[in-house]
């Protein structure tokens, strides 16, 4: 989908030859009301009459008006204009135009746009319109595939928001597009070859090692939950330089389990189709390189995927096993369904070759994290305050938000294990904090923060798929952090 922005009036923009328009009608329209606009005298008519309302997603619907050449014409409430209520009326707009054959969009705001309503403006309508198709014999393609937002009054930094949301989109679908793929279609050697055509471009490496490299970094948690599947495992290393070699580079790690059955804790069968969704963690990671090469930020960021199967065939690991990670610290394995926190470990210790400013490891890690937040906010772990504060800032100014939650020493209690130096689960109280509490062990040397997205990066039910979340997030904490070395650096050059 490709966005632009043009300075118009919506006395010129209802003669473009669209396909749908879309007016975004705000309520403090006192001045629009009193114009001589046809569409203006549409609405204050509907409103007299009782037919729309100031209250955000309330629609008027219109085909073929005189005085519009759009066949489709959709004017939709946005209340006071907040990037909430913006959200609310392009979805109630879509919902209109969604059984419709559109190519070309119109969306117009016969006001000044902010930055930020633009994002929300752009990616909702980019969510509302996707559609998966890659495993349909007979799939029915997204039809939108160009959207003009006009206002009366275009800025550099409106411009620049289009350029984000364009960046942004193409990051979510890719995230959605690997996290929606069947198991069999986004095999770990798959997830490969998708990061390498991602990482492609000047700014661009992409490493990927296989199971020997692997066994020779004595990644042996990892390994341990990769031997009962017959997919062999990728360890995937994606680095984006858009800065200085000597400017210390974000990493995010990012949970590749392509099928969860449980291994030989077996998961009960109802809904465990859903564990394609376990490496939404690494497609989240995928989708924000895909990103980060239409914006070419100044920064630099390595993306971590260990990705793997879990499987419970002869070979697969056994609860009571005992394994040694990259660390050197040895893990008993009490329950093998805890596995994403046995790959990220290894993963987060091999981090630290980077001398990372910060790590953010991102993983669909437990369903006691879905108990506490359920599918509004993902899990926010850091015992940081400056790194919790950046990441939650990020979260808010993106509408893809988190929540801190505790990291206490007191929780770690339940890890503790007579057979090694720590067991891979603590019980059932607090397992969203316990299983933060043992990644944590092994990212100590460094600012490190996780995020559990087990409820935030799938929908389940009629609406079944991936949401493509927390690569909004991540972006925009990457950007922020572009934008302050920017500053630092503009500010070292004045001195």
């Amino acid at each position: 989908m490709n966005f632009e922005i043009q300075k118009r009036a919506l006395s010129t923009v209802i003669r473009d030859d669209l396909d749908a328009l879309v007016v975004l009608w705000p309520t403090q329209d006192a001045e629009l009301l009193a114009s001589k606009d046809p569409i203006a005298a549409l609405v204050k008519s509907a409103l007299q009459h009782g037919d729309f309302e100031h209250k955000a997603g309330s629609a008027l619907t219109l085909y073929a008006q005189a005085g519009v050449k759009t066949r489709h014409l959709v004017i939709v409430s946005v209340a006071d204009g907040s990037p909430s209520q913006v959200r609310t009326a392009v979805n109630a707009a879509w919902s209109v135009l969604k059984s419709v054959k559109v190519k070309r969009m119109g969306v117009h705001a016969p006001f000044d746009l902010t930055a930020k309503t633009l994002q929300v403006a752009a990616s909702t309508l980019a969510q509302a319109s996707y559609s998966y198709t890659t495993t349909l014999s007979q799939a029915k393609p997204r039809s939108l595939k160009w959207v003009v937002f006009s206002t009366p009054q275009v800025l550099a930094e409106q411009r620049a928001a289009v350029a984000h949301a364009q960046a942004l989109v193409s990051g979510i679908e890719v995230a959605k597009e690997w996290a929606n793929r069947p198991a069999n279609h986004a095999t770990p050697a798959m997830l490969a070859d998708a990061a390498k055509s991602i990482a492609k471009g000047a700014s661009f490496k992409c490493e990927v090692l296989g199971p020997k490299e692997v066994s020779k970094l004595g990644m042996g948690a990892f390994l341990a939950v990769a031997r009962g599947s017959v997919e062999p495992l990728r360890f995937i290393v994606m680095r984006y330089n858009g800065a200085s070699s000597t400017q210390a580079p974000v990493v995010l790690v990012g949970k590749g389990i392509t099928f969860d059955t449980g291994g030989i804790s077996m998961k009960p069968a109802p809904e465990m189709d859903e564990m394609k969704f376990d490496m939404c963690g690494a497609a989240s990671v995928l989708g924000v390189f895909k990103a980060l090469g239409e914006l070419k930020p100044n920064i630099n960021v390595v993306g971590l995927i260990p990705a793997t199967e879990n499987m419970p065939d002869g070979s697969a690991v056994k609860p009571g096993d005992v394994v040694t990670s990259m660390s050197g610290q040895t893990i008993e394995i009490l329950n093998t369904d805890a596995e994403g926190r046995l790959v990220l470990c290894d993963a987060l210790t091999y981090a630290e070759r980077f001398k990372p400013r910060a790590v953010i490891d991102i993983a669909t890690l437990t369903g006691a994290c879905v108990i506490a937040l359920g599918g509004v906010r993902s899990g926010l772990f850091t015992a940081d305050n400056a790194l919790a504060e950046m990441i939650h800032l990020a979260g808010e100014s993106s509408g893809d938000t988190c929540w801190r939650m505790p990291l206490d020493d007191d929780y770690a209690e339940g890890l503790k294990s007579r057979f090694a130096d720590v067991a891979n689960v603590a019980g059932r109280q607090a397992g969203a904090v316990t299983a933060a509490k043992f990644l944590q062990r092994f990212a100590s040397n460094y600012p490190w923060a996780h995020l559990d997205i087990a409820g935030t990066a799938w929908r389940s039910g009629a609406a079944k798929g991936a949401t493509g979340r927390p690569v909004s997030l991540l972006l925009s904490y990457l950007l922020i952090q572009a934008e302050q070395k920017t500053l630092k650096l503009a500010a070292s050059h004045r001195k």
